[in-house]
């Protein structure tokens, strides 16, 4: 079966002149990544070429992307809706992040970026403690990462670990299956939104150093 895509845009666009003057006014730093979701691509487009900063980037961001920034960029704009995609690149980034929406511009605060860093530190001494483990697989194009999942797997020597494989990924049917602690290896930031998964990519960035998966029990 094959699958269509479409675009959806979005129709309501925003009063441009108070968006220049609104990122002048709450954005200090000059360089900037101008980051959307693919519903506000025209308007970043446009915002593009009329604020009084330099924008050095410009990215569409997706759940399972992680956009690399050049070293000028110096803060991000997000143009969308909610904090899923602002909050977790300014965790990613650790540049000054700032989203768009409804006319009014949001700095994220160091606070929900810690709050972030510490439900990660969290979940991997879950992992630590951890007996039996789940591993998230999804077939969806673009995020199946099963090669990965099953290296990770074979990596687990002091743990028993299970593959999932799903299209879809349903949080509350967790509670099914007696499991410690669940990997993901599926869209990335599928972790920030339940305190529950330990994304694949942030375990291997805390244990980078140690000497292996193996000493991890």
């Amino acid at each position: 079966m094959k699958t269509i895509f479409v675009s959806a845009k979005i129709k309501k666009e925003p009063d441009y002149e108070e968006v220049k003057d609104l990122v002048n006014e709450k954005i200090p730093e000059r360089n900037l990544s101008i980051c959307y979701s693919n519903q506000f691509i025209d308007i970043a487009k446009k915002l593009e070429g009329i604020l009084g900063k330099r924008v050095v980037h410009r990215s569409q961001v997706l759940g399972c992307s992680r956009p690399k920034f050049p070293k000028e960029v110096e803060a991000i704009l997000i143009v969308g809706q909610g904090k899923f995609h602002s909050v977790s690149l300014a965790y990613e980034s650790k540049l000054p992040t700032y989203i768009l929406e409804d006319g009014s511009i949001e700095k994220i605060s160091q606070k929900d970026v810690e709050a972030m860093e510490k439900k990660e530190y969290a979940m991997y001494m879950k992992f630590l403690k951890s007996k039996k483990v789940g591993i998230l697989v999804t077939n969806k194009p673009g995020q199946q990462r099963l090669k990965s999942a099953i290296d990770f797997h074979r990596m687990l020597k002091n743990k028993k670990s299970y593959l999932f494989i799903a299209n879809d990924l349903n949080i509350n049917e967790f509670e099914n299956f007696q499991i410690d602690c669940w990997i993901n290896t599926a869209c990335p930031r599928m972790d920030l939104t339940d305190g529950s998964i330990l994304n694949l990519e942030i375990l291997e960035r805390i244990q980078k150093g140690n000497t292996d998966l193996d000493s991890c029990h």
